[in-house]
């Protein structure tokens, strides 16, 4: 078994650390090591600890915005960042991806994204938190190549689709919008990869996803 992941969570409220240690707590293979409440001690952390994620807050005291993104990647380059903001702003979004964030989540989000958010930053892909994937829809609007896909159990070409669709956070209309089916008849084609797939959730499918080498965001 791998080693399990370890994570630094920085934000200015005590609520929301505990809230977050009590959803990574129930998670596999993720422990949290260090927490910071403002930018100067979240500094100190990452020079002192060995970790292999951030859970960052852009708003959080002592912290510029997105280029505090930059000044982090340039102290521990191999450090993941997943952000996790109120702020919903699409320049924010992409500003935050080009620092170099892993992972944009915002804190009214599903607590269901953060599991999926951390399984896609584990094997080096991005997410972003449903809410905030306009900001970078333009690279939704190609089809996905479903052809390449492979999969340990065997899918057919719809299920594929389907698939790569879950992934990028298109609900059931959406996607019966993209396929030209009804939003049924999309619903049973979810189901029934859940149940092939023995998957429980949207996150666990799209986690799925993001192992075979799809797009989440």
């Amino acid at each position: 078994m791998s080693r399990p992941l370890t994570a630094i969570l920085a934000d200015d409220h005590a609520i929301v650390r505990e809230g977050l240690k009590l959803l990574i707590s129930a998670m596999e293979n993720v422990s949290v090591v260090a927490e910071a409440a403002d930018g100067q001690a979240l500094l100190e952390q990452i020079s002192g600890t060995r970790a292999d994620l951030l859970i960052l807050d852009l708003g959080m005291p002592g912290v510029t915005g997105v280029h505090f993104i930059s000044d982090i990647k340039a102290l521990s380059p191999r450090m993941k960042i997943l952000v996790l903001t109120a702020n919903v702003e699409p320049r924010t979004v992409r500003a935050a991806l080009e620092a170099g964030a892993s992972a944009y989540l915002t804190k009214d989000g599903d607590p269901e994204e953060l599991g999926a958010a951390i399984e896609a930053v584990k094997t080096g892909a991005t997410y972003l938190a449903r809410s905030v994937r306009f900001a970078v829809s333009e690279l939704d609007r190609r089809p996905p190549a479903v052809q390449e896909i492979l999969s340990p159990v065997p899918l057919t070409r719809r299920e594929r689709e389907i698939l790569a669709l879950v992934a990028q956070g298109m609900t059931a209309r959406d996607t019966a919008g993209r396929l030209g089916i009804s939003p049924l008849t999309a619903r049973k084609h979810r189901e029934n990869l859940l149940r092939k797939l023995n998957l429980h959730s949207a996150a666990e499918l799209t986690a799925y996803a993001v192992r075979l080498g799809l797009p989440a965001g």
